[in-house]
């Protein structure tokens, strides 16, 4: 059961960052968008939370969602301002190998093992992403944005761990979803009112620029994608190792991949052909294991 949450995680994930790559591209107040992204989501956990009777049972709970909302503030903003400046799929490939470093803490921290047939279909899926990765000439004077790539990869690796101790400490997950929501909301919020102060626009678009209103209300929309990724992940960390549920999620570049060759034109060479059939395969032989 734990790869169709994973999988309804990476199709809500895909549908944020197919959205976000889109505002990327817009005459914006990133903060603002993003503020918005997470303040839906806090409202709806808070609701939710409280409908439901959860709550916060130690420091370690309100700790760990703090924390989370930390790391997703930065993945979230890094990822945005990736697609600003770089190719779509190439920051959307850098993003998505969150699961090398999930696995790699998740063995060490809870001695988490995978079985040989997992253990394959998640070295397929990190060939097929490397695959993709290595087709682009990206170099130390050519970063083409891979810096924000991997800088969000990173975050949302520390966000994936996060979300799985949420889980073995048995923390309620609405309550935790409204920390990390609240935190980043209040981030982004601050980020915003910071920007205000700057006359200077945040990029040279000559497209006029949106009104605050506007953007706020379009990072609405983009957070209901994120909130319902959220839950999905965290019901998915609650039953399923972290490794392979964070590789699962990481197939939302996928839908950006899609997206990008369709709407964007941006060509695929033969070896990012070669790493997505090695990613699907690699999903196949995951959902064969269970």
């Amino acid at each position: 059961m734990w790869i169709i949450y994973a999988l309804l995680s990476a199709l809500f994930f895909g549908a944020r960052g197919v959205m976000y790559q889109w505002t990327s591209q817009k005459n914006i107040n990133r903060n603002l968008m993003l503020f918005g992204v997470f303040f839906v989501g806090f409202v709806i956990s808070a609701v939710a939370m409280y409908v439901l009777d959860q709550q916060w049972y130690g420091w370690a709970d309100v700790c760990v969602g703090l924390a989370m909302g930390f790391g997703s503030f930065a993945a979230n903003a890094s990822l945005h301002k990736g697609f600003s400046v770089g190719k779509a799929s190439l920051i959307s490939i850098l993003s998505g190998l969150p699961p090398l470093f999930v696995v790699l803490l998740a063995f060490l921290f809870w001695n988490e093992t995978l079985t040989t047939q997992q253990l394959i279909g998640f070295i397929i899926i990190f060939v097929g992403l490397y695959t993709i990765r290595y087709s682009n000439d990206i170099s130390f004077r050519n970063l083409q944005g891979a810096q924000w790539g991997l800088l969000a990869a990173l975050c949302f690796a520390l966000n994936d761990l996060l979300g799985k101790q949420s889980t073995r400490l048995d923390a309620d997950m609405f309550a935790t979803l409204t920390l990390m929501f609240g935190f980043g909301s209040f981030l982004f919020a601050l980020g915003w009112l910071k920007s205000c102060q700057v006359t200077e626009q945040e990029n040279s678009s000559a497209d006029p620029r949106w009104s605050d209103l506007k953007t706020f209300s379009c990072g609405l929309l983009i957070g209901l994608s994120n909130v319902a990724g959220m839950m999905a992940i965290l019901s998915a960390f609650a039953i399923g190792a972290a490794g392979l549920v964070s590789a699962v999620a990481a197939m939302n570049i996928l839908i950006i991949l899609l997206y990008s060759r369709v709407f964007l034109k941006e060509a695929f060479s033969r070896q990012e052909i070669l790493g997505l059939t090695a990613a699907l395969v690699g999903i196949l032989i995951l959902r064969l294991s269970q």
